[in-house]
């Protein structure tokens, strides 16, 4: 890619109705959440842990390393806050076998409900392996046992050491980072808050409501994507189906997202039963990016496309053949579209411009798990 850039400005309101009914006006921007290290920085730091851990002679140094390094672990893939870390119990509080982190503890200040987490199959073999050395589990006898200062000053040295600015590298700049992270991979609003323990979510949406069973399932099912990587967490869409209407060789499926965001696929009747299709079961849909139509401006499009999403673009990425747009919608989901670049051209977009991201019901894939 030549070019690259960003923005973070509010989204416009529309000025005609959305698909579905939805009210386009309701459409808000990602909290400002100012400076924080992407994905790519999140990794590096965890490598530089991993290499830190284990690089000391002394068995006893080795030991308190790990410590830190399972504490980074925990926060870098639950969202959790570190007091909250700091008071678990890593012998009798993870479940390895459900994949899950009781962080059971009710922080009235910042009203952080307790809850269950969810983590990767990987991250919790993992961690059952290290928590079974017998070395490793005698030294956590007593939890983690370790003053909150200290752990900051090591996370603060990891970061430094890798050039990333001190305050980026603190425990709580690492909560923030994952829930950017997670918003930007566009795993669903609500599911994020849940796992960050916010108590403001609502899991209501026009059509259907998601329960907290949902929502783990939901969860769980992209965690573990996340984890194997395999498949682009951009145009995808994890949602509860809402309606089948089936036909002589075809069936539309419509189902509703966590966010509220109505997709529309037409596949074939014998895909419907390979799947098991059948109401208010939970599926994701994915869309290839030059699938995507874009269309500028504010009024909604007159074309045929069934799926049309009101947004604005955050950001361009501009190559000698081809062009990419990161549209975000409503919530902070992020819609990637491939156009030619000479068409990128005679559209004219910058960054921060209302646009109409656009797609055909089919040119939908449903997945299940």
């Amino acid at each position: 890619m030549d070019s690259k850039t960003t923005a973070d400005s509010p989204l416009p309101a529309p000025q005609s109705p959305s698909q579905g009914g939805m009210d386009q006006g309701r459409i808000v921007s990602i909290p400002e959440t100012g400076p924080c290290l992407d994905s790519v920085q999140l990794d590096r730091l965890e490598k530089a842990f991993r290499a830190w851990a284990t690089e000391s002679p002394r068995s006893d140094v080795q030991l308190s390393r790990r410590r830190i390094l399972v504490i980074f672990l925990l926060i870098r893939y639950t969202g959790a806050k570190l007091n909250e870390i700091l008071a678990l119990d890593p012998l009798k509080r993870i479940d390895f076998n459900r994949q899950l982190v009781d962080l059971g503890n009710e922080d009235p200040q910042t009203q952080t409900e307790p809850r269950n987490v969810t983590i990767s199959t990987a991250l919790a073999s993992e961690l059952e392996q290290m928590l079974n050395d017998p070395s490793f589990r005698q030294f956590l006898e007593k939890q983690f046992n370790v003053d909150p200062g200290f752990v900051r000053r090591k996370f603060y040295e990891r970061a430094q050491a890798l050039g990333f600015p001190k305050k980026l590298g603190g425990p709580e700049m690492i909560r923030k980072a994952r829930a950017v992270e997670l918003m930007q991979r566009n795993m669903p609003m609500p599911a994020v808050q849940t796992m960050l323990g916010h108590s403001t979510m609502n899991l209501t949406s026009a059509y259907v409501s998601f329960s907290k069973d949902d929502i783990a399932q939901v969860t769980k099912l992209f965690i573990e994507r996340e984890a194997s990587r395999k498949t682009s967490a951009r145009n995808s869409f994890f949602g509860k189906i809402k309606a089948l209407q089936k036909g002589d060789i075809q069936t539309r499926v419509t189902l509703i997202t966590a966010g509220g965001d109505t997709i529309e696929a037409v596949i074939t009747n014998s895909s419907v039963e390979r799947l098991s299709l059948k109401e208010s079961r939970l599926i994701m849909a994915e869309v290839k990016a030059p699938l995507v139509i874009v269309y500028r401006g504010e009024k909604e499009p007159e074309c045929s496309a069934e799926n049309r999403f009101y947004g604005m673009i955050e950001q361009i990425n501009a190559g000698r053949i081809n062009t990419e747009y990161i549209v975000r919608i409503k919530d902070g989901t992020r819609l990637c579209a491939l156009v030619s670049t000479q068409g990128a051209q005679w559209l004219g977009l910058g960054v921060g411009d209302p646009v109409w991201a656009a797609f055909s019901c089919f040119s939908v894939v449903l997945n299940v798990d």
